[in-house]
């Protein structure tokens, strides 16, 4: 009779599984992926891009979220930009996605118009996605970084998928760590990935459990901070969309405020605390803080990597012919 395989051993083969498809995966994509069936592809991204950004200067930290969002879950396969049907709940539409912006699902469809018009049936909306998440953090001051094209766009999207997929603003560092890590990511490229929280806003209900933690509004605040927060957020419970800017020195500019932010107690979440609270992420924190330019060099390989990470091709996507419907 056989011997029973070690399950060390299984877990082993059933990983080398997983990097080899990812592998091949990985190498049907390029980046030249449309230079002839699209040559206009990178012209029209930015053109959608700088118009958007300018009349709505939020997009930028919104459509980062999306693609995280997207991107985390199930794999950057434009999942997240499914609407709901009568027959089928989709990620969006998940309780944590619920907050995804409109002007982000806006700039992709926009995009997706126009290059529908200048080549039928060519770019997938989770490229789409991709090129202009990295060119809206080019635009207001991140660094850029090469994106490989050529992933297709999942045909299924259930919202049943997102819970326990995605990071919440109240998890601990460990919890965040064992999140990262069963993707292949390191605790330094989290809490470089967490650097996203240079730009953008968190409402209110993300951070008022930690503010109001022990009545007095410390929960790792600077107490002035607290105070400010308290009086921000104080009608959230009849506006639940109130909210503030994660990055309160320099909202709107992507840089490494943040990190110096986080040892004065001016982060906003729980999980931002955590990131200086824990001796395993706090070298990182204090490396970024005071070293931009290893941040952004950080930032952007961990951005590559996220950009591959659970990717569709062949057989298992598709080309849409709207972003919000799978055909």
């Amino acid at each position: 009779m056989a011997p029973t395989p070690r399950p060390t051993l299984l877990l082993l083969f059933a990983s080398s599984i997983f990097f080899y498809l990812a592998a091949v995966s990985e190498s049907k994509l390029s980046y030249n992926y449309y230079d002839k069936s699209c040559p206009k592809f990178a012209q029209i991204i930015q053109d959608t891009v700088t118009d958007k950004q300018i009349k709505s200067p939020t997009t930028a930290a919104g459509t980062l979220r999306l693609y995280f969002h997207d991107c985390f879950a199930n794999g950057c396969d434009g999942s997240a930009l499914i609407s709901s049907t009568a027959f089928n709940r989709a990620e969006r539409d998940a309780d944590i996605n619920l907050s995804l912006p409109g002007d982000a699902f806006d700039l992709v469809t926009r995009a997706k118009v126009a290059l529908e018009l200048a080549c039928p049936n060519t770019v997938s909306c989770s490229d789409i996605l991709a090129v202009a998440t990295r060119d809206l953090v080019t635009m207001v001051g991140g660094p850029f970084y090469s994106v490989l094209l050529g992933r297709l766009d999942y045909r299924v999207s259930k919202s049943s998928a997102v819970p326990g997929n995605l990071p919440l603003p109240s998890m601990s560092t460990s919890q965040m760590i064992d999140m990262f890590a069963a993707r292949g990511f390191s605790a330094q490229e989290m809490v470089a990935l967490s650097g996203a929280h240079t730009i953008g806003f968190s409402h209110c209900k993300e951070f008022t459990g930690q503010l109001y933690s022990n009545g007095t509004g410390s929960g790792g605040y600077n107490p002035r901070f607290a105070q400010a927060l308290q009086k921000a957020c104080a009608n959230y419970k009849k506006d639940p969309s109130i909210s503030v800017f994660n990055d309160i020195m320099t909202p709107n500019k992507f840089d490494n405020v943040y990190y110096q932010n986080l040892p004065k107690g001016l982060g906003l979440l729980a999980s931002d605390h955590g990131l200086v609270a824990d001796a395993r992420t706090r070298p990182f924190v204090e490396l970024y803080a005071r070293d931009q330019n290893k941040f952004f060099q950080d930032f952007a390989k961990a951005m590559q990597k996220l950009s591959v990470y659970g990717i569709k091709t062949g057989r298992r996507g598709e080309i849409r012919h709207r972003c919000d419907a799978a055909n």
